[in-house]
C-alpha cells in the first residue's frame, strides 16, 4: 500500500475532523469518525518527530513556509481529542489531561520559536476568570475578542491575494485545511509549480497569522480544560455496586435502614385493611392518629380539618367603633367648631357679666380669685427668679 504524502495525509485527517464536528459526539458513527481521525492525526505527529521539522536549535526563519503549519498538529489532536466519548470519570480526567499536554505543547512550539508577539502574550496570556474586578475581566474580553478579529480579518484578505476561490473556513479545523497544499496536485506532477517570491511571502505572512489567531484559541481551550479537571478531580465519587439480594447482609442492613420509616411499604392486613400499626416489638409500622372514644367529639374534630388557618372576624368594622365609643375610647370634637367655642378664661369673663343674677356673682367671685392667685405667684416669682444660668 502507497504511503500518503504528509500534507494530504494532514488534510484528510483535517476533513475527518470537520464532518466530526457537525455530527451528535455521542452517536457511534461520530465516535468511529473521530477515532479514524485520530489515527491519521497520530501518524502525522510520528512522521513530523521522524524527519526532525522542528528543532530547539533552529529560529523561526529557519522553518520553510510549508513546514509551518505542522506545527498545529498537537493542537488538532487536542480538538479532536475533547470530543472522545468518555463516560467514566477516570476515563474522562486521563482523557482530559491529554488534551492538556498538548495544547502545552502548542504553546511551547509558538513560544520556542517566538511566533507569538509580547502584546499577544500581554493579552493572551492572562486568564478572564483571574481578574476579579468584572469591568476590568469584561475589558480583558472584548481586547482579546477585537484581537482576535484583528488577526482572523487579516488572515482572509491574505487568503485572497492568494487568489484561493474557497469559501470561507466556518471552524478553525476548515481554515487550518485551507492554507495545506492542494492533495489533488502531487509532487512529481509537472503542472505543479513552486509559488514566486511574492506568494510565498503572502503565504508565511498568512500562516504566521493563522499560529497567532490559534494561539487566542488555544489559551482559551487550556482555561476551560484547567477548570474541568478541577471539576472532574473535586467531583463525588459514584456509589456502589448494588450488592446481590440473597446476600443476609443485605437483608440485615435494609431491615436497620427501615427500623423507624414511616413511609415503608405496608403489608395488607389489620382492622383497616392497610396493615398493621406495630410491629410485635411495639414499633410504629406507618403513622396513625388517637382519636377519642366519643363520636361527637371524632365528628367535632373532623369538622374542624378543613377550616381556614387563621381567626375570622366576629363584627363588622361600624359595630367595633360603635362598642369603642360607648367604651370612651374615642376622642370626639375638633375642626372649626371647636376653633370657634371661646376657651375656659374667655367662658369665665362672658359669665361673670352676666349681672344681677347669682350665677354671674358666682363666676365674678371665681374670675376675682384666679386673678388674685395670679397676682400672689407673680409676686412671689418675679420675672427671670428661675433662671440661675449666665449670672457672671
Amino acid at each position: 500500500m502507497e504511503e500518503l504524502p504528509l500534507p494530504s495525509l494532514f488534510h484528510r485527517a483535517l476533513t475527518k475532523a470537520s464532518n466530526a464536528l457537525n455530527l451528535p459526539t455521542i452517536e457511534d458513527e461520530t465516535q468511529d469518525l473521530i477515532q479514524s481521525a485520530l489515527v491519521d492525526l497520530r501518524q502525522c505527529s510520528s512522521r513530523v518527530a521522524k524527519l526532525s521539522l522542528f528543532s530547539a536549535n533552529e529560529q523561526l526563519v529557519d522553518i520553510p513556509t510549508r513546514d509551518l503549519v505542522y506545527i498545529l498538529v498537537p493542537y488538532v489532536l487536542s480538538e479532536v481529542l475533547s470530543r472522545v466519548r468518555a463516560p467514566d470519570p477516570e476515563e474522562r480526567i486521563d482523557l482530559v489531561s491529554t488534551v492538556k499536554r498538548y495544547l502545552e505543547s502548542f504553546v511551547r512550539y509558538l513560544e520556542l520559536y517566538e511566533v507569538i508577539t509580547e502584546e499577544d502574550k500581554e493579552l493572551h496570556g492572562r486568564s478572564p476568570s483571574s481578574v476579579t474586578d468584572p469591568a476590568k475581566r469584561r475589558e480583558l474580553k472584548i481586547k482579546q475578542y477585537k484581537r482576535e478579529k484583528d488577526i482572523k480579518a487579516r488572515i482572509e484578505a491574505l487568503r485572497k491575494r492568494t487568489n484561493q476561490s474557497a469559501a470561507e473556513p466556518s471552524t478553525n479545523l476548515q481554515l487550518i485545511a485551507s492554507v495545506l497544499p492542494d492533495p489533488s496536485h502531487k509532487a512529481d506532477d509537472p503542472t505543479t509549480t513552486d509559488p514566486d517570491a511574492d506568494t510565498e511571502e503572502i503565504l508565511r505572512e498568512a500562516m504566521i497569522l493563522l499560529l497567532r489567531f490559534i494561539y487566542a484559541e488555544a489559551q482559551t481551550q487550556l482555561e476551560s480544560t484547567n477548570q474541568e479537571l478541577e471539576l472532574l478531580r473535586n467531583a463525588p465519587s459514584m456509589p456502589p455496586q448494588r450488592e446481590p439480594a440473597n446476600d443476609p447482609r443485605v437483608a440485615r442492613r435494609r431491615e436497620e435502614d427501615s427500623m423507624w420509616r414511616l413511609d415503608a411499604p405496608l403489608n395488607r392486613g389489620g382492622p383497616d385493611g392497610k396493615g398493621p400499626l406495630l410491629d410485635p416489638q411495639g414499633r410504629p409500622l406507618r403513622p396513625f392518629m388517637i382519636l377519642p372514644s366519643n363520636a361527637a367529639e371524632r365528628a367535632r374534630l373532623q369538622a374542624q380539618v378543613f377550616q381556614p388557618d387563621h381567626r375570622l372576624p366576629t363584627m363588622t368594622v361600624d359595630q367595633y367603633l360603635e362598642i369603642e365609643q360607648q367604651r370612651g375610647n374615642i376622642i370626639s370634637g375638633g375642626g372649626p367648631a371647636s376653633e370657634a367655642k371661646p376657651t375656659s378664661k374667655e367662658q369665665l369673663a362672658i359669665d361673670a357679666e352676666q349681672d344681677g343674677t347669682i350665677f354671674g356673682e358666682e363666676k365674678a367671685e371665681e374670675e376675682r380669685q384666679k386673678d388674685e392667685s395670679w397676682a400672689q405667684f407673680t409676686d412671689a416669682n418675679p420675672r427671670g427668679a428661675g433662671n440661675t444660668m449666665n449670672r457672671g
